[in-house]
């Protein structure tokens, strides 16, 4: 049975599914995404990445293309069609088809496109493996707190990871301190035994991953800290891991090539991904979501 997808109101073929030549997202990136994961049939973060899509097209000055029950049955709708029982969604909102100019249209629908596909189900012995990673300077805007569809950075960044080997590359700013990865955040457990992730602001994307990561952790008692830290605490990290809707919770085990502690994932991550699949399957995704920047 062939995919299908959802374009601006219709569901179609995934094969026939068309946007116009002059729909800003393809003429200047002029648009946002979100990717829902699917964990046995049910959509995980629901509310977080609804709420991180509304920071994004406010941000953006982008209206919704319609109301957000209609929307949420359409992202439904998709993933049924496609049978989905674990995948991901991919949402993606543009500000519509107007004559190419670079201010905004004074009239001008949104445009909206849905898509699924399945993915195998998350399994731990696969996320506690551990990846490879290498650091790259961060050359993005200065809005990563936008889901933005210019992804351009990003992929040359995830390029450069897949011709040295690695899985991901966590990107680092002028001061010499790791962001986040091009399609992750980066966390480091300390060699004194402290959880860190940068703190939110318009430095990074802030995941619903990583927010279900530390209400879990909360949840259980463990201490941690959102602070920025450089490429040096990584590298000298006995622990380190990366969360985002695909990958959920996966051990980094080498960072530039070199072992991270004992080159195997850490007792810190091996729990902190049993409490957030514990958790995601209790609650869903993350309760508080009103922090984006």
């Amino acid at each position: 049975m062939s995919r299908i997808a959802y374009v601006n109101g219709q569901y179609v073929p995934h094969s026939r599914a068309f946007v116009h030549i002059e729909d800003r997202g393809y003429q200047f990136a002029d648009g946002v995404y979100e990717v829902f994961a699917v964990h046995h049939g049910r959509l995980i973060g629901q509310q977080g990445h609804l709420d991180r899509l509304a920071h994004s097209l406010a941000a953006l000055q982008i209206d919704w293309p319609m109301g957000k029950r209609p929307f949420m049955v359409a992202v439904n709708e998709v993933v049924r069609r496609n049978h989905v029982t674990n995948g991901l969604v991919y949402i993606q909102i543009t500000r519509g088809v107007a004559r190419r100019d670079h201010g905004f249209p004074a009239q001008c629908e949104s445009a909206l496109v849905i898509t699924a596909r399945k993915m195998p189900a998350l399994h731990k012995p696969t996320l506690s493996k551990g990846i490879n990673i290498i650091t790259i300077p961060d050359i993005r805007w200065k809005r990563k707190d936008i889901k933005s569809i210019s992804l351009l950075p990003n992929c040359l960044g995830k390029q450069q990871a897949r011709e040295a080997g690695a899985f991901e590359a966590w990107m680092y700013n002028e001061q010499d301190e790791i962001t986040e990865g091009t399609s992750s955040n980066a966390w480091i457990v300390t060699a004194d035994g402290e959880l860190v992730t940068r703190d939110v602001s318009h430095s990074i994307l802030n995941g619903i991953t990583r927010l279900a990561v530390l209400e879990a952790a909360a949840a259980a008692g463990l201490t941690f800290s959102e602070r920025a830290f450089s490429r040096q605490e990584a590298a000298e990290a006995k622990e380190a891991f990366i969360t985002s809707s695909t990958s959920h919770v996966k051990a980094v085990t080498r960072i530039d090539d070199a072992p991270v502690g004992n080159g195997h994932i850490g007792e810190m991550t091996a729990r902190l991904l049993d409490l957030y699949v514990a958790y995601i399957e209790e609650k869903g995704g993350p309760v508080k979501t009103d922090r984006w920047s």
